[in-house]
Parts: structure tokens; sequence; C-alpha cells
């Protein structure tokens, strides 16, 4: 590969009708005064993108023009060459052939590079370019090489091994200086900065013998995350920074801990819930991602129309008891917050007591509860009653004495919301009973409940039909650089709306089982949730896989 000049590169460009001479004698000026690549001023003036650039450039020299999003990297490739050589030139080792290692460079008029490149490897390799993009090839060392690599790179570059190695028995005073340092601040802002734009809403931190391992909780599942080997040596500092971020106590690793924080990314803001876990290795982070804006809108949760309905005459009265039922992370809450902002209005009192508070909802009146103090969901029950509400929210009924202060709530002219974790709807009904409550109060209680579970959207960059021909079989997934190659984007909820009609308060009286209840609802109309996704299936908006992995009890 040689060196071309601007002349006969602009030639080029204009010819394809790119840019003018003008326009190209412009860039060739920025080029001149700053010393930086022609075709990356063009991009960064908006004159074509960064794909465009490479596939003139790829025409012109010869070279072929990956995406690295499309290419399997060989792990020997990477181990190859130094992340601080990958940095400093901007090239990603993609793989290695008998004694030839093909690396992607996305500039091929700097011919250095490549010489440079043949010294830092002690010339064990001939190299054989390629050519990606430079934000393809940042992004492809950050996945290989790991998130926060340069970063981890610098601080271990810039300090002595000595007090990086941050043993358990180290000083709190060495620890904690070192989280307060930009680098390790950088570093630990990085890892929440990457998790928010994969839209996680929880990072795990879990350390090992000899290693650090990062997962990132997204549309419900978890995913690995490469990680820089070396970052074990910098965890205590992470941790610590960690703590000091949520105001927990860094002297404290014996017990578990929990707190909060706040970040800013760009206009947003985040609420961070933190939870540190002792282990044998070191503390276990968990950090969890709320947005400080929620859904909170009943017609975007993925009801059916005529449920909606159903629910939204339920919510105008003046009392009941309104269940939401589902496994931890199903999505429970939300539900209930879309209920609350459909009736909050400056003629209600709203009072709610949750465990955490997740979400601040203006016009509400929210506790959290703090059991040490005695501050408990039936104490905090109590309590608001003497508040003079008209809507009351239970974040969860977890036991007789909280039951049966919400029944009670609810008979006498208070519209009651709550969770509890079963199955499925009809599982609410006979949990009430097991936990004491007498079935002639659950009848006169509770008005419905919904049952609900939360499933994966089809990504709608990537999608594509089973059979072009029978469209009704539905759509698969591919994966693509949108949803980060999962195939999937976003989550909606499948929902069972049990409403209590006749025919169930007389089987409630008999004390009946939940399937007996369950099959009578069905009898009476009722959808289940199974149902519900199979119509989503049809739609087009998942796959049948995925109701059938969050549906499978019913099975």
């Amino acid at each position: 590969m040689s060196a071309v000049t601007p002349k006969k590169l602009s030639r080029l460009f204009i010819d394809k009708g790119l840019v003018t001479e003008a326009q190209f004698a412009d860039a060739l000026e920025v080029q001149k005064r700053e010393g930086r690549f022609v075709g990356a001023v063009l991009v960064e003036q908006g004159r074509m993108s960064s794909e465009r650039l490479m596939e003139v450039l790829s025409e012109y020299y010869q070279l072929p023009y990956v995406r690295l999003e499309e290419v399997t990297v060989d792990p020997h490739a990477v181990a190859s060459v130094p992340l601080k050589v990958a940095l400093h030139y901007h090239v990603m080792p993609l793989a290695t052939r008998n004694s030839t290692l093909t690396v992607a460079i996305s500039n091929p008029q700097d011919v250095q590079v490549l010489d440079d490149l043949r010294l830092a490897l002690q010339q064990r390799y001939a190299i054989e370019p390629v050519l990606a993009t430079v934000e393809d090839i940042l992004r492809a060392v950050k996945k290989y090489y790991g998130v926060g690599a340069e970063t981890v790179n610098r601080i271990l570059t810039e300090r002595p091994a000595a007090d990086t190695a941050a043993p358990a028995e180290e000083a709190v005073e060495d620890i904690e200086q070192l989280a307060s340092e930009a680098s390790v601040m950088k570093l630990v802002n990085q890892l929440i900065l990457e998790a928010h734009s994969r839209r996680a809403t929880d990072i795990h931190l879990e350390p090992y013998r000899g290693k650090v391992k990062l997962r990132y909780r997204i549309d419900g599942m978890l995913h690995h995350v490469d990680l820089p080997p070396a970052i074990h040596q910098l965890f205590p500092a992470i941790v610590s920074r960690v703590k000091v971020l949520s105001n927990l106590d860094i002297v404290e690793r014996r017990l578990p801990q929990d707190g909060r924080a706040s970040v800013k990314v760009g206009e947003e803001k985040l609420d961070l819930r933190i939870s540190a876990l002792p282990t044998p290795s070191g503390q276990s982070i968990v950090i969890r991602i709320l947005p400080n804006q929620m859904l909170l809108d009943l017609r975007e949760l993925g009801f059916r129309d005529d449920d909606q309905k159903m629910l939204e005459m339920t919510l105008k009265k003046s009392h009941g008891l309104i269940v939401v039922t589902g496994p931890t992370g199903s999505g429970k809450t939300t539900t209930l917050y879309a209920c609350l902002k459909t009736i909050n209005a400056e003629e209600r009192k709203i009072i709610t007591i949750e465990d955490p508070i997740e979400y601040e909802l203006e016009g509400v009146t929210q506790v959290h509860v703090n059991p040490p103090i005695g501050l408990t969901f039936a104490q905090g029950l109590r309590s608001m009653l003497r508040h003079d509400p008209n809507v009351m929210m239970v974040g969860e009924i977890r036991d007789i004495e909280t039951a049966e202060l919400a029944i009670r709530t609810a008979l006498t002219g208070h519209l009651v919301l709550s969770t509890l974790h079963t199955n499925d709807a009809a599982g609410a009904i006979t949990r009430l009973m097991d936990m004491g409550i007498d079935p002639y109060l659950v009848i006169s209680s509770v008005e419905c409940v919904i049952g609900q579970r939360l499933i994966r959207l089809l990504c709608a960059s990537c999608k594509e039909l089973i059979d072009p021909k029978r469209p009704e079989q539905g759509y698969r997934r591919r994966g693509c650089k949108v949803c980060h190659q999962t195939g999937f984007h976003g989550r909606s909820a499948i929902y069972e709306f049990f409403l209590m009609s006749q025919p169930i308060k007389e089987l409630v009286l008999q004390k009946a089982s939940a399937d007996a209840i369950r099959r009578t609802a069905v009898d009476a109309g009722m959808r289940t949730m199974r149902e519900d996704g199979l119509q989503k299936v049809k739609a087009g908006v998942t796959t049948l896989d995925e109701i059938l992995r969050v549906t499978q009890e019913e099975s």
C-alpha cells in the first residue's frame, strides 16, 4: 500500500459527486492546519458518512472494507496485539493466519502506522490491512478488550503495581484515596454509561479468585460483558468508589449494605440503587438503574382494549382492592404506578407505602418502609388511614397482618392497590385465604386481579418472517447492531384480567382450589397470559419461544 496525494484522492471524491472542489479544498486546509486525515475531516463536516468514506477508500486503495459487527474476531489475534498498541494506533486485530496478522485500520494514507505496528509486535507478523470505520474500530476494541480497557490501562501504566494490587487487608485510607482519583471515577462512570447505552436495568460486578465478572441485565436477561483482565487489581477501589457515590460505609466489608445515588447522563437523570454483598473473594456489587422518567401510561403497557376499559372502570370505584400478581421483575410496580397516574387528580388524596420507592410521583404522598425502626407495611398502612386518603397503594402484601389491614381498608371506603407473588391471577385469591383471610372478606373486597409477565419484543430493525409465504407463522429474531445481536429490543407485558364474578364468589366461599377458580374464570371469558402472548406472536411483536419461556408454568 503506497501513499496517495490528496490531489489524486480528491478526483475520486469529486467525480463521484460526493463533494465539490471547493468543499474538498476547505477540508484540505483543515488537514494541513491540524494534521488530520482529510477523509475524517469530510465526515466531521457532514459531507459524507463514515461508511461511504470507507467504500470510496476501499475502491481507491484496493483494500477490503469490512463491517466489524459482521466479522468473527479471532481471540488469538486480540491476544497478539497489546491494548495500548491497539488504542495508540486505532487498529483492531481480526485474525492470524500462519505469520500474517489481519488488522482493521481507518486511515489508509498513514502508511507509517503499519511499519510502527510491525515494530511494536517485534516483527513477528506480516501485517495485512483491511478498512473499517473508526467508530467500528473503537467499538470493537471496547467489546474485545473490555469495557473501560483504556482507563484501566492508563491507571496501571501510571501507577506502581504495588499501589493497585489492593489486597483485602490493604489500609482503608489507601483504597479511599484511590477511589477518589479521577481515573477510578472515570472507570466507574464508563461502566454505568455503557450499561445505560445498552438499555441495561442492572449492573452486576462479581469478584472471583483473580478475576472480576461483569454482567448487564438487558430486557430481563443477563448478558456477559468483557472486562480487561487487569481490572481485578482495581476492584477494591471500584467498590469503594461505588460506596462513596451512594454514601455507604467503605470500612464495612462483612455485612450487606444498600444505598442509593443519582447521576446525570446528558440531560437525563438516573437514580441508582446499590447493593453490596460480602463474598469470599470480595464484595459483590449490583447497581440497579432507574430512569427518572418512566412509562406511566396504561395505553402503552400492552393491555388489550377491552381489558384496559375494564381496569379504568374499576379504578373509578371509590373502594375495593385491586391486586397485581407475578414474580419479581414482572413489571408489577410499573403497572401500579400507571394506575395511580390514571387516577391522580387534585380531588383525590393518594398515599403509597413502598419498599423501596422506585419512582417519585408528583401529587402522590410516598412513604418508604423501615422495619428496623418499626415502620412496616402494616404499621405504615395504619398511619396512612389517619392521613385522610382516598386511594392507598401498598407495595406488597407479605403477611396476614398487612393482608387484613388492606382488605378492611378496602371495605371501609378506600381504593387499595397492592401486589402479591403468585403464578397467576387466580392464585391470588387462594393465597389470601392461605394467609388466613376469611373467604367472605375476600369476595367482599377484591374487585379484580391482574396477572402479568414481561416479554421481550422482537427488534424492529432486524426481525424477519419465518416463512414469507406464510406470514401467519410469525417472525423470528436475527440480530443486528441496534439490538446488540440479541434479536430483541425492549419489553412489553402479557396479562390476564381476573374479575370477581358471582360464580367465582361461590367457589371462593366453598374454598375451592386455584385450578377450579381458574377454569371457571376461563369458561367465563378470561384470556390467560399465554393466550394474550399468542396474540402478540400473531401480531409479530415477539416469538413463540419467548411466550413459552415466560408462561411455562401453564404447560
